[in-house]
């Protein structure tokens, strides 16, 4: 079993503290994503569970077996770097052999597990191959490789698709999602990309400044945010937050005042909010064109048309950028007033402390 456990992790650089108190479960055969912001503190969690890094205080528990101590070649991972870091001098079999190699196994054993790997992956023609001759994407499944003939019970990915371009990722994002559901092997994998995240995850851990915000299904996470940042970092594009006070609260419903936006009467049941700042967010997917259940008017000031939907920014008058989505194309134009409309149902309510107010 590949369980990983991590119990009130800690990891202080000097006198900056970069992982302050982590928790997590991960369960065997999960593929977990850690996201967040640059500088967040996932790449340095995750180098600490590799044993990449010393942990300050905590605990790290794989398979039951407490591995603070360990050096990473005994705790049962393999990890995929962001830099390919493959031998240029060796051919794609001799790169994927190497940590076999390191380990003395019999040659026939090394030729086994090579075969298998190479097959999973696709890379059976090109085993004589050196890596300069390849392609973006065959580097990485080579390092990929390298990593599954160890035979981990975890697997850790540290950004590995961030060297790619648009479509080598699109099609990288399927192999590895592919390649979890080959091996049934659990996973961890490290990205600032969002729509990673959301795509390939099973559960998304959602990090900032060193700290869990929330843990979740990817859905779970767009559709019921914890907070206002895990709001605004799953979504693209991001959250429209607009600031304002409640003026009333009765049971079952709260008023809000809202400068860019005027009145709004929001289902929530609130009383302490009253007088208080507050946040609400509208997802840019959720604006439909037209008169709706809230309407609004706003002047575009800039169109994106990418097909298969449109972009349109603009600011409200209370100052705030706002961006909303729709499908397809649109008759909008630059500069000239247009209503839109969202549902009160689908709107998030944040207090001034930045949780969501159920």
């Amino acid at each position: 079993m590949s369980e990983l456990n991590l119990k009130a992790v800690y990891k202080t650089f000097g006198d900056s503290e970069i992982i302050k108190g982590i928790d997590l479960d991960v369960d065997d055969g999960q593929f977990v994503v850690f996201v967040g912001p640059s500088g967040c503190g996932k790449s340095t969690l995750l180098r600490m569970i590799a044993g990449l890094e010393d942990v300050t205080s905590g605990e790290i528990i794989i398979g039951g077996k407490k591995v603070n101590d360990l050096p990473p070649v005994k705790r049962g991972i393999a990890m995929v770097f962001q830099s390919y870091a493959l031998y240029p001098h060796m051919t794609v079999f001799e790169n994927i052999a190497f940590p076999l190699r390191v380990e003395r196994l019999p040659n026939d054993q090394v030729k086994e597990r090579v075969a298998r790997a190479s097959k999973v992956l696709q890379l059976d023609a090109r085993l004589e191959q050196r890596p300069g001759t390849l392609s973006g994407g065959q580097r990485q499944r080579v390092a990929i490789g390298r990593a599954i003939v160890r035979e981990p019970g975890i697997f850790l990915f540290d950004e590995p698709l961030s060297n790619l371009d648009a479509a080598l990722r699109a099609e990288m994002r399927i192999e590895l999602m592919d390649l979890h559901k080959k091996l049934g092997s659990t996973m961890v994998y490290v990205t600032h990309d969002q729509v990673e995240a959301m795509t390939m995850a099973d559960k998304i851990v959602v990090l900032n400044a060193g700290r869990i915000e929330q843990v979740g299904s990817p859905l779970e996470l767009y559709h019921q945010p914890q907070n206002k940042f895990v709001a605004g970092f799953i979504g693209s594009p991001t959250m429209n937050f607009i600031a304002g006070t409640c003026t009333a609260a009765e049971p079952g419903r709260v008023t809000l005042d809202l400068p860019s936006f005027g009145k709004m009467v929001m289902n929530r049941t609130a009383p302490a909010l009253v007088g208080q700042p507050v946040t609400v967010g509208v997802r840019p997917e959720h604006l439909k064109l037209g008169a709706g259940e809230f309407t609004l008017d706003i002047t575009p000031k800039l169109i994106e048309h990418l097909g298969i939907h449109t972009v349109i920014y603009a600011n409200l008058k209370g100052g705030e950028s706002f961006v909303s989505l729709f499908e397809g194309d649109t008759d909008a134009t630059e500069g000239q007033p247009l209503q839109m409309s969202f549902s009160l149902a689908q709107v998030h309510l944040f207090d001034k402390d930045g949780l969501t107010v159920a």
